[in-house]
């Protein structure tokens, strides 16, 4: 599938501030699954810009802007075109030790996915996890890819989605608690269970396509979306997206991937400003199959 991916984010401020360097995890990820055949990104006002990777070997474009005169407005624009290729989000064959859960990793893996075994500080302990799972599923397949289809779907039946604007994830303890979240509150809670059961998991921050509704007054505006993935032996690392309660395909546009959710947030950075400045976000996202 090729998508063209128009993204727009704009800060407003009060009164005129300057900028510290930015962050941006907007490059969508290469590999075997997804071609970016282009990409360009405009920053206002002008900025220095860097193209690097980070540890996990996510695109990582660092925004260094000059000493000019402050501004009341920052804008970052990119404009892409992505083909994806994972079509069949099946299409792929387990180890035989991994063909059941549960399982282990052997040695190797279990040393290079630590970080993704590793629980989040916020997070309810494992014995209040693995309780809340058996009373949604009190009779788990023992088939992995049973298993985690089961799992997935047991986090989308139990939540309610609310689209929240404002910055930070919530933790997966609120989200037991509260029963609804975000798309990227529902991947944390997923990645927490998985990890109280000793899967690896991470979180993926992106795109979603989705075809135009039948009724125009239904659309909902775009915005970037999150979703989680699993490592397994012979597989590598696939997507699922609890919120919609499915294994990723090729609708899934990932740009970046992390162990902890807040360190892949797509723009990072700070403003200079007397006491008492405010900013006003706006985002357009435009997604399009040609």
């Amino acid at each position: 599938m090729f998508l063209r991916i128009a993204h727009l984010t704009r800060y407003d401020y009060s009164q005129p501030v300057g900028f510290a360097p930015h962050a941006l995890y907007l490059r969508p990820r290469e590999n075997q699954r997804q071609r970016l055949h282009d990409f360009t990104l405009e920053i206002s006002p002008a900025a220095r810009r860097v193209a690097t990777n980070d540890p996990l070997d996510n695109a990582l474009d660092w925004a260094f802007f000059g000493p000019g005169a402050p501004a009341a407005q920052l804008e970052f624009r990119s404009q892409l075109m992505v083909e994806t290729l994972d079509s069949n989000p099946f299409d792929f064959f387990l180890k035989p030790s991994a063909l059941h859960f549960p399982f282990t990793y052997d040695p190797a893996e279990a040393i290079a996915l630590a970080p993704s075994l590793t629980p989040r500080p916020d997070s309810p302990p494992a014995m209040r996890l693995r309780a809340w799972l058996a009373e949604m599923l009190p009779s788990p397949p023992r088939e992995t890819i049973a298993f985690l289809t089961a799992l997935n779907g047991a986090v989308h039946q139990a939540l309610t989605y609310t689209r929240r604007d404002e910055p930070g994830i919530q933790s997966a303890t609120d989200t037991l608690a509260l029963r609804r979240g975000s798309c990227r509150d529902y991947a944390v809670l997923l990645i927490e269970l998985c990890r109280a059961l000793g899967l690896a998991a991470r979180f993926v921050s992106g795109y979603l396509y989705e075809p135009p509704p039948p009724a125009p007054a239904a659309a909902q505006a775009p915005a970037m979306h999150a979703w989680a993935e699993v490592y397994l032996p012979g597989a590598g690392w696939r997507g699922l997206d609890p919120t919609r309660g499915i294994f990723c395909d090729d609708a899934f546009v990932p740009v970046a991937h992390a162990a902890v959710a807040e360190s892949v947030n797509p723009i990072q950075g700070t403003f200079f400003a007397p006491a008492g400045v405010t900013a006003q976000l706006t985002t357009t996202l435009s997604i399009v199959r040609l």
